[in-house]
């Protein structure tokens, strides 16, 4: 890429470098701001195939297949490159073409790729036979010597995901949680939801906390609510106290101090319990806020790692 911006005039290669470092840093975070640098480094220098590259990245983080995969053509005619063959094959995937996905993947381009390009090209090829229904055609197409080895490599877990939840959607539950316990031994990054899927089978349930105080705080007023219609059934049964008018008066006072109507003695309560049920709830958010990747092949339809 620097030999690339080289041929460049020094203060156009400054401005394309700035927005192509802008579009790495925000892809996997916020995928349309880093479309937005995109299309600024596109403007600025479109004959330059690392700038073709990036921006075919950023539009495939927004599902824009379309204008994706016309950059990925671009960056490989002026490159002759392969690498970019599987995500241009998920591209057609994320058109509704998967099997023109399956025509690229027995294609000879596949044979050039590296390893990790092979196993992204098994990946999309997998998912394009799930996208045809043919789920015991994409569990074949995943079984190979990089699934079944004990090495780890940055395309184990997701490999391992991706068989996992094949076998899952074919109804071999017992085999599919094998493999996701697998896939949660591989992923040291999180690149995948591994480990929420395998405690989905072991029956394992997460409460949202924020939920739960929520309902707390709703029991919270309910119990007030029981306590001042007491009160006020108290103060009325005691009618045969000669202070009775007094107490509706001490009564009616308070709740002019709180800037409710005279009128408005049932509501009265409920507004109090309100602003406390309220406060409790912002307390618990506040609460809450304290404690407080594109990988090629993982965006079309979102099962490229499924």
């Amino acid at each position: 890429m620097r030999q690339e911006l080289m041929s460049l005039p020094k203060g156009l290669a400054d401005d394309v470098s700035r927005n192509l470092v802008m579009v790495a840093r925000l892809i996997d975070e916020d995928p349309e701001g880093a479309y937005g640098y995109s299309r600024v480094a596109l403007r600025l220098a479109s004959r330059v195939a690392a700038v073709r590259e990036a921006a075919g990245f950023a539009a495939y983080a927004n599902q824009k297949y379309s204008e994706a995969l016309a950059e990925f053509r671009a960056a490989r005619r002026m490159t002759g490159n392969v690498d970019l063959w599987p995500v241009m094959a998920d591209c057609e995937r994320g058109l509704g073409r998967p099997e023109k996905a399956l025509d690229m993947a027995g294609a000879p381009e596949v044979q050039k790729l590296d390893k990790a390009g092979q196993v992204e090209m098994r990946l999309v090829a997998a998912g394009a036979r799930r996208d045809m229904d043919q789920l015991d055609a994409a569990i074949v197409t995943l079984q190979s010597p990089e699934l079944a080895s004990n090495s780890v490599q940055p395309w184990t877990a997701r490999l391992r995901y991706a068989y996992a939840d094949a076998l899952l959607a074919a109804g071999r539950e017992g085999e599919a949680r094998e493999w996701f316990a697998k896939a949660v031994e591989s992923d040291k990054d999180g690149s995948t939801d591994a480990s929420d899927r395998l405690a989905e089978l072991d029956g394992v349930e997460f409460v949202d906390a924020l939920v739960e105080d929520g309902n707390e705080a709703e029991v919270v007023v309910d119990d007030v609510d029981v306590d001042v219609d007491v009160d006020v059934e108290d103060q009325n049964l005691d009618s045969d106290s000669d202070s009775d008018s007094d107490s509706d008066r001490v009564i009616d006072d308070g709740i002019d101090d709180e800037g409710v109507d005279e009128d408005d003695d049932d509501s009265a309560p409920e507004v109090v319990v309100s602003d406390a049920a309220t406060d409790e709830v912002v307390e618990i958010v506040e609460i809450v806020e304290v404690d407080d990747r594109p990988q090629t092949g993982d965006k079309a339809k979102g099962d490229q790692t499924d």
